[in-house]
């Protein structure tokens, strides 16, 4: 049996559920004739402990140390602001890197680490989850399949139950780039073609602190795509009803609705219709379990070298880039062209 050891950085909330399913690989893999171990750090040293020994992981006790351990691939669940830097630890450290998205703060800073990248053959996986859920996966195979036709509408929707705290808006850059922006990479995963002009009007009829932060609470863009295709992308911190996070594809033969279960955080108003009768998805880590899990087994194999890079740097930036435009149409009121360019 062969080990393959997967060290991770940051222990906050994603970070522990990253290595909760890291952890919970151990039997799948073990039928694979593959151990696999985890070794983690955080500044935050007594919680990084207490979370190793819950796990059976190994503490280590700087960011160094765990990549001159022999670690094979590295995981990067810290904030935004120290992904650039970790992002080129790991790849002088010659080995494949999986980094919660986006690449780095903005755009303008991704840039030069996609080219440190590029040019020290680095292996990068950018952590945009929905590609592994089912009802991505299902709609993406129906469209290319030839099932739905042409496509002539494309609706998405991301809503939480409830706003993050104010200190965390205030740096997130705003809604379109802290949450649409997986909307905006998973159109452009399944349809396969670019997002190249976004107009967005936003509202704040919650928290007037969200206003302050300089953020909306609501927002909606109106997206075009490079053959002409338009689409919509709507996103919400007042959900109440539930966490809930659809794609509606219409084409020109069939229309399919990912997220439309039991669990679709809606009801009918229609007389006699009880669907769906379920409990709603209360979080975006609830929503989207079994695609995180996936996710890392998709890391995994690109460790062992059984696969392509699912989600590269590229991608993550081109997903920003349009949200940074429509940010920029937020602001302005008028249509943004997105820039489609991906290097510096």
């Amino acid at each position: 049996m062969s080990d393959v050891i997967l060290g991770l950085v940051g222990v906050g909330r994603i970070g522990v559920m990253h290595a909760n399913n890291i952890v919970a690989l151990k039997d799948t893999l073990a039928r694979r004739g593959v151990n696999i171990r985890l070794m983690l750090t955080d500044v935050a040293t007594d919680h990084a402990r207490s979370v190793a020994a819950g796990l059976g992981a190994e503490f280590v006790p700087s960011v160094g140390e765990l990549l001159e351990s022999g670690i094979d691939g590295l995981v990067i669940a810290t904030g935004t602001a120290t992904h650039p830097e970790l992002i080129r630890a790991g790849v002088d450290a010659g080995i494949p890197v999986f980094c919660e998205k986006p690449v780095a703060l903005n755009v303008a800073d991704a840039l030069p680490v996609l080219d440190y990248i590029r040019e020290n053959n680095g292996v990068v996986q950018i952590g945009h989850q929905r590609r592994f859920d089912a009802g991505y996966v299902e709609a993406r195979r129906a469209y290319q399949a030839g099932e739905l036709g042409w496509i002539h509408s494309l609706r998405a929707v991301t809503c939480d139950m409830a706003p993050p705290p104010i200190a965390f808006l205030a740096t997130s850059g705003g809604l379109f780039r802290d949450c649409s922006v997986h909307d905006f990479d998973i159109l452009r995963w399944l349809t396969g073609r670019e997002i190249v002009e976004v107009y967005a009007k936003g509202s704040n009829n919650g928290d007037p602190g969200i206003g302050e932060a300089g953020d909306v609470d609501t927002a909606l863009a109106l997206i075009t795509f490079d053959d002409g295709t338009v689409g919509t992308v709507s996103a919400s911190r007042y959900n109440g009803a539930g966490h809930d996070v659809r794609l509606e594809v219409q084409g020109s033969t069939g229309s399919v609705m990912v997220g439309l279960d039991e669990k679709t955080a809606v009801s009918s108003a229609e007389h006699g219709v009880t669907f769906p009768q379920g409990n709603p998805h209360q979080t975006f880590a609830e929503r989207f379990d079994q695609a995180y899990r996936s996710e890392m087994v998709a890391f995994v194999e690109l460790v062992m070298g059984e696969r392509g890079n699912p989600c590269t740097p590229e991608d993550a930036v081109a997903a920003s880039r349009v949200a940074d435009a429509a940010q920029e149409s937020l602001a302005s009121g008028v249509a943004v062209k997105v820039a489609l360019k991906v290097s510096s």
